[in-house]
């Protein structure tokens, strides 16, 4: 429709105009996204913009631990992690073990395995070894699974995310359908219950 023609016009002129950067990283994402897409996972990825967000967020805190809920192919990974300092780690959990393998690939690929680890099975499995093993000290968590699955990531998170840390969730608005009070659609579920969390 007219209205999404539009915001992807924007985003676009955006994305153009503030693609400068680090040249090394910039490859390593194309990669990301050419790999990606090679190995058959779906094109829902964060915008280069949004990955963009996610690195100055993690650089205005000054993060050095990073949490992160759905890798996909790395892409948000690899954004996040170009913002860790060397001695930095990110923690990302993939359902899928195939996915896992390529964003592994491409992280590695891309200079940052050793401050990337990927782990891949249920997050709501793994996400409480986690407080065992790292107790309350990331600084950042960002969350891009399953829709119906955010409010149990976000109460995790919680857990996780020091005091002062922040928990980013995204696609919380699916085409204005999480205004919808009796929709049946379960990613819009899952995004109601977030909020109402």
């Amino acid at each position: 429709d007219m209205a999404e023609a539009t915001w992807t016009e924007v985003d676009v002129y955006f994305e153009t105009g503030l693609r400068k950067g680090d040249p090394a990283l910039q490859a390593a994402l194309d990669h990301v996204l050419s790999a990606s897409a090679a190995a058959g996972l779906p094109a829902i990825h964060v915008s280069p913009l949004q990955g963009k967000f996610l690195k100055l967020l993690a650089e205005l805190m000054g993060a050095r631990r990073i949490l992160e809920v759905g890798t996909l192919g790395g892409y948000s990974t690899l954004w996040l992690a170009s913002a860790l300092p060397t001695d930095g780690r990110l923690v990302s959990l993939e359902l899928s073990p195939h996915h896992a393998d390529v964003a592994r690939d491409n992280i590695s690929r891309a200079g940052y395995g050793a401050r990337v680890e990927v782990r891949a099975g249920p997050a709501i499995e793994t996400l409480p070894g986690l407080l065992t093993e790292f107790g309350r000290t990331f600084d950042l968590a960002f969350i891009d699974a399953d829709k119906p699955s955010n409010a149990d990531y976000f109460k995790a998170a919680l857990r996780l995310v020091r005091p002062g840390g922040a928990i980013l969730v995204d696609n919380v608005v699916r085409k204005g359908e999480v205004a919808d009070p009796v929709s049946e659609d379960p990613n819009v579920a899952g995004v109601r219950r977030l909020v109402d969390l």
